[in-house]
């Protein structure tokens, strides 16, 4: 049985990714600033009240899960803003920078005594961080934060890899979820995607950025 904590984990591909892991019998911790009906009807282990832009809400999430291990840290919390040229606001680049790209590294380093040798962290990024793959602009925030925590996620795996943890870029696919305003692929084939890429991949692969359709995408 796997142990899996999941950031953002009361709706959408969060949410989605408890329920497929719970229902193969592995063990789930989701994580949320509120808990929702759906899951509270999963009957996994809930945290709530957790502010993954907050050093304290992160300690006391690790506080939390003291001694405990996880074999899988899946970074799944986010925001997306729209931000074009002619509207540019300093203020949403900013959340989403503490949301996107700065919480995964603090919720990582909070819970690095919890992960051992082949535990797995996840990040849930997105191919708007791509910087070669950029044909289309706009949307500043999003994919500069994007491209933050792939960054992030890159230097993880170089740091990790002696301690045995493996690091990953994951993208979902665009997923129809009240983020995307309902349009998209649907939330259960892209839970499904990325939960078979995290048992795939190893640690000889660190560090890599991927598509939950199985192929690396470029930086």
């Amino acid at each position: 049985m796997t142990t899996v904590l999941i950031t953002g984990a009361n709706r959408g591909i969060g949410l989605e990714m408890a329920r497929q892991y719970s229902q193969r019998g592995d063990e789930v911790i989701a994580v949320c600033r509120t808990s929702s009906p759906q899951l509270d009807g999963l009957g996994v282990r809930t945290i709530a009240g957790i502010d993954v832009a907050s050093d304290s809400s992160v300690g006391e999430l690790a506080g939390q899960l003291n001694g405990m291990a996880i074999d899988r840290l899946v970074h799944n919390a986010g925001i997306l803003e729209r931000n074009a040229l002619d509207t540019f606001d300093a203020g949403s680049i900013e959340r989403q920078f503490r949301v996107n790209a700065i919480a995964p590294l603090r919720v990582t380093t909070a819970l690095l005594p919890n992960l051992g040798r082949g535990s797995g962290v996840f990040i849930i990024t997105s191919r708007m961080g791509s910087i070669e793959d950029n044909t289309s602009g706009g949307s500043y925030g999003y994919r500069m934060s994007k491209a933050a925590v792939n960054m992030a996620g890159k230097s993880l795996s170089v740091d990790l890899k002696e301690q045995g943890v493996s690091v990953f870029l994951l993208h979902p696919g665009w997923v129809s979820t009240d983020m995307t305003g309902n349009t998209g692929i649907d939330v259960e084939q892209s839970a499904s995607g990325l939960i078979e890429r995290m048992d795939s991949l190893d640690l000889g692969q660190t560090g890599t950025f991927w598509h939950q359709e199985g192929y690396e995408l470029p930086w």
